[in-house]
């Protein structure tokens, strides 16, 4: 799918469940990148007034369609919560393989998260 996989994996620490979730192409299309498809995700599902140190507050590990390719930087991948220290929008990236093995065990993203 042009560099990305059309895959999420949600994961609930409230229950330990792991789910599957399409991605239209639309939206990665729309929103390019981890941080561009995780701003997507986390604007959708976390309100504003989340506090950062709840439940209700999520961390998304997201990658890039070109991560796990040659190209420049396809090492990257973009983590992504409401930051404990300012109270707003943290976004924050890393290297290595980490980001390249998610997409190649057909991912595009992780999102943890404590559902009640």
């Amino acid at each position: 799918m042009d560099g990305w996989t059309g895959r999420l994996l949600r994961v609930d620490l409230s229950t330990g469940s792991i789910a599957k979730e399409d991605v239209p192409k639309k939206i990665l299309e729309d929103y390019i990148g981890g941080s561009g498809l995780g701003a997507k995700i986390f604007h959708d599902e976390v309100s504003p007034d989340v506090d950062p140190l709840s439940p209700e507050n999520k961390l998304l590990i997201m990658t890039g369609p070109l991560t796990g390719t040659l190209a420049p930087t396809g090492g990257r991948y973009m983590v992504i919560t409401k930051s404990p220290l300012t109270g707003i929008w943290l976004e924050t990236n890393s290297g290595g393989q980490w980001g390249a093995e998610l997409k190649f065990a057909g991912y595009d993203g992780i999102i943890i998260e404590t559902v009640k």
